[in-house]
Parts: structure tokens; C-alpha cells; sequence
């Protein structure tokens, strides 16, 4: 699933490439692609033409972008959630349809098209209220990101240690802190030399700092090298896809070395996933030798 980096990419095209245009007719051509919209999908047509959409807004794995009418905002927005392949592209006019377009969006300026392109249907788009905070209600819950301005270090480091969970699964707690995801779990623990398993009451205040450092550290150098793409479903507006996978220390990659220190990689499967880390680097924690899951090669 497209985590921080990834998403942020999209944020970005959208920016440059949607905000301040006016939209002019909506085409929804799979209605999963506005299951989330409860109103159903005349509604939802309805509630965007003619609206001018605002800037381009992330939390999380979340987008959405303000809408107004006549200069004026309405107070709703239009959210996004790619899901596991979802894809936001701007395209010309005149380009054939994808094969999984799901919704196509023209502009009143006759430019570049938005289409919502999903092969698995697992992502969706919605309009709804936005909160006085101007965070889309179904947005609220989840944390700020690590890169965001207004993250607090401090107030993240206690809740961490208040989880009594494993680290890892608390990194996927969105609301503890936005936008993390498997891959870059695993790689911001390898930076901070700890394992997924590690209680996390029992980090100390320097591991808590590594660790932040590590998940900012792989976040920005991924989102600079325009995120992970391990196939053609992860791209940016323009069908792109970024290259951070070629940088990648850890996940994915079973039986190559760590970069640090040359030991073979290993795999541990982890809610249904996989977990990449280095056993010498990365240890499991002594009070769970043998409680966790065993390693699986393949």
C-alpha cells in the first residue's frame, strides 16, 4: 500500500496540476470507486460540478483538497484514499481511458483531465463536511506526520512508551503517528538498530530518538527520489513511478547482505506481512527470544 512518501508525491502533482481549476463535468465509471460517499453517486456528482478545488491537502495516507463556488468556500471537501492501487493521474483530453479508470474529472479551462484509475478497487473518493479545523471528518483520527511542522517529538516519545506494544506495531498505529507503513517501518527500525519486537516501554530516551530520526531520515529521502515503486501502480500524477526501492536496506531484501555489516537478511512473517531486518544488527529482544514468530526463508 502507497505509505507517506508516496502519497505526498501525489499531493504534490495535484497542486501543481489541479488546484484553483474549476471543475466541470464528473464521470464516475465503477460505483466502488465512491462507495465511501454514502450520498451515492449523483450526489457526488452534483456536489463537485462547477466547484473550484483548492489546494492540495495530506494526512497520513490520506488526500484531500478544499472546494468553493463563486470564490467562497463551501466547507466540503473531496477526499482520496489510493488503497492498495489506487492512482490520481492528470492527463490529456485526448489520452485513451486506462483500462481500471474508475472516474474522470474535466475542468471548465478544457486542459489536463483528472482520472481515478484502481485496479483492485480497493481505494475511493468522496466528498463531505470538513471540520472547524478544516480536516476532513474521517481524516481526524489520524496523527500528524513526522514531517509536518507542527510534529511534537516529545509528545510522540510518551505515548510511544505509554503503547506497551511491540515498536513495530505501534509504528502502524496511525494515530500515534501518520503515514508510517510496512516498508518504511522496517527500514526507519534498521537506521535505529532495533527490532520490530522490541517492548515499547522499554526504549530508552536515546532509542526513542534514533528511531524519529530514522523514520524522518527514510521518509525525506524517499519522498526526494519520488517514493517506492515495486511495480506500475505506484506513480505520481504523471504515471512516473519513483525509485527510493533501489535504496531500500532491509525490506524485500531476504538473504542480501546488510549494508552495515554483511549478514544475510532474514523474514519473519508479522500480521500477515513480512517483516525484513538484520539479525546481528538488530536483535530480537531477549525477554521474547522464541515467543515471536519464526523466521521463514523463501
Amino acid at each position: 500500500m502507497p505509505e507517506l512518501p508516496e502519497v505526498e508525491v501525489v499531493r504534490r502533482g495535484l497542486e501543481r496540476w489541479v488546484a484553483g481549476r474549476t471543475v466541470a463535468t464528473v464521470e464516475v465509471l465503477h460505483p466502488r470507486a465512491v462507495r465511501r460517499h454514502l450520498e451515492g453517486v449523483d450526489h457526488f456528482v452534483a456536489d463537485l460540478t462547477g466547484a473550484t478545488v483548492a489546494a492540495a491537502h495530506r494526512r497520513g495516507k490520506y488526500l484531500w483538497l478544499p472546494l468553493a463556488r463563486d470564490g467562497v468556500p463551501t466547507g466540503r471537501v473531496l477526499v482520496a484514499h489510493l488503497g492498495m492501487s489506487g492512482q490520481l493521474l492528470v492527463e490529456k483530453p485526448s489520452e485513451p481511458p486506462e483500462k481500471h479508470l474508475r472516474a474522470r474529472f474535466t475542468f471548465t479551462d478544457g486542459g489536463r483531465e483528472l482520472r481515478f484509475v484502481d485496479q483492485r478497487t480497493f481505494g475511493g473518493l468522496a466528498t463531505e463536511d470538513a471540520g472547524d479545523d478544516g480536516l476532513p471528518v474521517r481524516v481526524a483520527h489520524i496523527a500528524v506526520d513526522p514531517l509536518a511542522d507542527d510534529f511534537d517529538a516529545d509528545a510522540f516519545a510518551a505515548a510511544l512508551r505509554r503503547r506497551r506494544t511491540e515498536v513495530k506495531r505501534a509504528l502502524l498505529d496511525q494515530t500515534l503517528i501518520g503515514g508510517v507503513g510496512n516498508i518504511y517501518a522496517d527500514e526507519s527500525l534498521w537506521r535505529a538498530r532495533l527490532h520490530g519486537a522490541r517492548p515499547t516501554d522499554k526504549l530508552t530516551r536515546r532509542q526513542v530518538e534514533d528511531l524519529l530520526e530514522g523514520i524522518r531520515d527514510v521518509l525525506a529521502e524517499s519522498l526526494a527520489q519520488g517514493g517506492t515503486s515495486f511495480d506500475s501502480l505506484y506513480v505520481d500524477v504523471n504515471g512516473q513511478s519513483g525509485y527510493f526501492s533501489r535504496s531500500l536496506a532491509v525490506y524485500g531484501q531476504l538473504d542480501r547482505p546488510c549494508p552495515r555489516c554483511g549478514t544475510p537478511i532474514r523474514r519473519e512473517s508479522f500480521m500477515n506481512r513480512s517483516s525484513y531486518s538484520c539479525p546481528v544488527c538488530q536483535p530480537r529482544p531477549r525477554a521474547v527470544r522464541g515467543d515471536g514468530p519464526r523466521v521463514r526463508r523463501s
